[in-house]
């Protein structure tokens, strides 16, 4: 692996940090000039000769960034994070071939995951029970079949995605729309710490950047770009999940959607993209039989490695294809676990009070705790206001 110098590292920060100079004209006159350091050895003509605008190319020559590129590069050691160039072995294939690739990313964590196989997986900040349900199934089997899921840490469906990943002993990529060292949202901050240390948070903007609105669209390209696919699970019809599934069509990628009530504003998305052509998904083998042929070779072949060397028993399907209770070995005991079982919904919530009406010969009491027992074994989760939904 080509370690950078501090004083490598130093350009491709300035570069980066060039005001008004964006990706597609940085890899431009990457093309042209092949490395930071003779961009900003070029004369204001030469950039001009390359197409940069006067005041852009006098901007780059005069080297103004150079200050601000040293003042990241202390916040980036300080943080404990890396930077991955394009001239770096770990910056994925598939991102570098997307139309307008980042020149560098901001890494904490494990850089050798940009490297692995990986699938993306997006959807609404407001889920319904359904869409958590679905994500954290379909997350957990992908991750236990041996993909990486990519997302971008936000409220909803993206947590939901990494939490899952993260509980199956996947590996999983969270692409920020700030800087790596920001935790956005807030509330997410032992995801992010947990994330670090197991997996990688990643991001194309600076250290300290704000998670401006206008980040979102622009970090979306890469969830898509490192994946050879992306899994949509619930969104609107024009929410910023559909904006990735459509940049993912642009990039060549195959997109993936769970289908969802048709009466839900939250399936507008996914299901309008499977009208469009995007594969239905209902497990995860209806994901990974859809990859390209490299792709599946090489989880075959990763699958076989593992088992290989590692004496790994089963693979997702050891798990996926049973209910709950036979995956964690825990049966829940008593009447009462067994009549809540079979009442409660994966797709919509059931009131406390509800329970109490409509199970005969059972006792609030009983209740209570068959429900606390079955939470403990993870079979069901309780949302705000004493509403429980079964976990699929």
């Amino acid at each position: 692996m080509a370690i950078l110098t501090n004083e490598e590292e130093l350009y491709w920060l300035a570069l980066r940090l060039v005001p008004g100079l964006g990706t597609r004209r940085s890899g431009s006159l990457l093309e042209r000039f092949k490395t930071p350091q003779a961009i900003f050895r070029a004369s204001a003509s030469e950039l001009e000769a390359a197409g940069l605008g006067g005041a852009l190319a006098r901007s780059v020559a005069s080297g103004c960034s150079f200050e601000d590129a040293a003042t990241q590069q202390q916040l980036l050691k300080d943080a404990g994070g890396q930077l991955i160039t394009m001239g770096d072995p770990r910056y994925p294939d598939p991102l570098r071939r997307i139309y307008d690739p980042p020149p560098v990313l901001f890494a904490r964590g494990r850089a050798d995951l940009l490297t692995s196989l990986c699938i993306g997986v997006v959807g609404t900040r407001h889920p319904t029970p359904y869409g958590i349900a679905a994500a954290e199934r379909l997350s957990g089997d992908l991750a236990r079949a041996g993909l990486t899921i990519t997302s971008g840490m936000a409220r909803g469906i993206d947590t939901a995605s990494h939490k899952a990943c993260l509980a199956a002993g996947g590996l999983t990529i969270a692409v920020l729309g700030c800087g790596v060292d920001v935790v956005y949202p807030s509330e997410n901050r032992k995801l992010a710490a947990e994330i670090a240390a197991k997996g990688l948070i990643v991001s194309e903007f600076p250290m300290g950047a704000t998670a401006f609105p206008q980040n979102f669209p622009i970090r979306n390209r890469i969830i898509s770009g490192l994946s050879c696919g992306l899994l949509v699970v619930e969104g609107a019809q024009y929410s910023g999940s559909s904006i990735t599934a459509r940049l993912a069509m642009e990039q060549g990628r195959e997109v993936f959607a769970v289908p969802g009530n048709i009466t839900s504003k939250m399936s507008w998305g996914p299901n309008l993209l499977i009208k469009q052509g995007a594969k239905l998904v209902q497990d995860w083998n209806d994901v990974v039989v859809e990859l390209p042929q490299p792709a599946q070779r090489r989880l075959i072949d990763e699958g076989r490695e593992r088992i290989m060397n590692q004496g790994l028993a089963g693979g997702p399907e050891s798990s996926a294809n049973k209910p709950a209770s036979e995956a964690s070995g825990n049966e829940p005991q008593g009447l009462a676990a067994r009549k809540l079982l079979e009442r409660l919904k994966v797709d919509s919530a059931t009131h406390l009070d509800t329970l109490v009406e409509t199970l005969e010969d059972v006792t609030p009491s009983e209740i209570i705790a068959a429900l606390f027992e079955l939470e403990i074994l993870g079979l069901v989760r309780q949302q705000p206001g004493r509403n429980f939904v079964k976990v699929w």
